[in-house]
This record gives structure tokens, C-alpha cells and sequence, in this order.
């Protein structure tokens, strides 16, 4: 990943230090879960105090360390955990040059997303964490590799693999493709998790 996060999520003010609440309830250092994030403390510091705005995969990091969900770290909330999202509910967030919709409610034990790709963006970030994934190919092709191996889905194709196995995502095509991503939120302060490519420096 480059060294400055791409397209930060802009925060409302009562995020920064839930960051940090949530990391005391996960008993876990500043040390701890840095490294866990891939970040350095100090990066994670200033996010905490509300210095720095994370990018949309530095959340989804801190979500999966927490045992939350991206909704709940920006403070969405979904009335009596209401089982059905409509369609208007689902404001679009852009981060990474990527964009989402919350596709589920918060407070589960998965996350859903519905995800627009666009062509060449962080088609090169390498990722492993615990969990799993399954994922969707609604419209355009994706371009898939996990470890040494590349898949190109289309339309209608779906992939359900374990987190810990390497794994990039890119659009193939120019016109980007969209997709419905699911990924499990396991708290797992003891495994690394890495977002980026080989250069992983700080800060993301």
C-alpha cells in the first residue's frame, strides 16, 4: 500500500477515541494492535486521537482485531438489529478508490458488503487475517489470485476461501466490476494481519 492512506474515510468526531475504547476492551496494547493492523503504534495513536483519518482497509483491519464491524467503528447503527436493509439505507462509502454499501446489519458475526471495484485500484494490496470470505460477481469480471494462483470470475461466478491464504482482488475490465463480499469477524489479537504488498512501511 502507498504510504499515505488513499480516499480516508472522513470520521465523525465520537469514532477516534471509540477506536481507542475498543482496543482497551480487547485488553490489547497500543503495541499489540498496531502490529496486529500492520500499522505502527504511532500511526495508530493518531488515529485515535482523531490526527489521522484511516483508509477503508485500515477499518476493515481494526473491525476484524476488535471483533466489530466497519458500521459500528463509524457509528451506524441499525434499530433492533432489523433483519432486511433497504436499498435506501445503504449510503455509499468511498475509500481506496474503491466503494461499498453496508449490505447487513451491524452487531453480527459477518460482514456484508456490496462493493464497486473500479479498474487498477488496489488491484496490487496483498491480504491475510483470519476468517473467511465469500464473495460474488454481480457485473464486470474479477480478477482473483490466491497465492500462486490467478482466477478470472465473470458474471454469476462466486469464490469462498480462507483469509489466511493470500488473496488480491482487481477488476480485469476498464469498467470496474461489482460484487458481493461476505467475510466472517474473527478477534484474533495473535495473528497478523497484512494489508499491502511487499513494501509494507508505515504509515497506511
Amino acid at each position: 500500500m502507498s504510504p499515505a492512506d488513499p480516499d480516508p474515510v472522513p470520521l465523525p468526531a465520537v469514532v477516534a477515541p471509540q477506536l481507542r475504547e475498543l482496543r482497551r476492551r480487547s485488553a490489547l496494547t497500543l503495541e499489540a494492535a498496531a502490529r496486529s493492523a500492520g500499522l505502527s503504534p504511532a500511526h495508530l495513536s493518531r488515529l485515535e486521537t482523531g490526527h489521522r483519518q484511516p483508509s477503508l482497509p485500515v477499518l476493515l483491519a481494526l473491525a476484524r482485531i476488535y471483533g466489530t464491524t466497519v458500521s459500528e467503528l463509524l457509528g451506524e447503527t441499525v434499530a433492533d438489529r432489523d433483519a432486511v436493509v433497504r436499498s435506501a439505507a445503504m449510503e455509499p462509502t468511498r475509500a481506496g478508490g474503491w466503494t461499498y454499501w453496508q449490505a447487513g446489519a451491524a452487531g453480527r458475526g459477518m460482514q456484508v458488503l456490496r462493493v464497486h471495484v473500479p479498474h487498477g485500484a488496489q488491484g496490487d494490496i496483498v491480504r491475510v487475517h483470519p476468517g473467511e470470505e465469500w464473495l460474488y460477481v454481480l457485473e464486470g469480471r474479477l480478477r482473483l489470485h490466491l497465492g500462486d494462483t490467478a482466477h478470472t470470475l465473470e458474471p454469476g461466478d462466486s469464490a469462498h476461501f480462507d483469509s489466511l491464504t493470500p488473496h488480491r482482488i482487481g477488476a480485469a475490465d476498464e469498467g470496474g466490476a461489482d460484487l458481493l463480499f461476505v467475510h466472517t469477524l474473527l478477534q484474533s489479537p495473535a495473528t497478523a494481519l497484512c494489508l499491502g504488498g511487499p513494501n509494507q512501511g508505515e504509515p497506511r
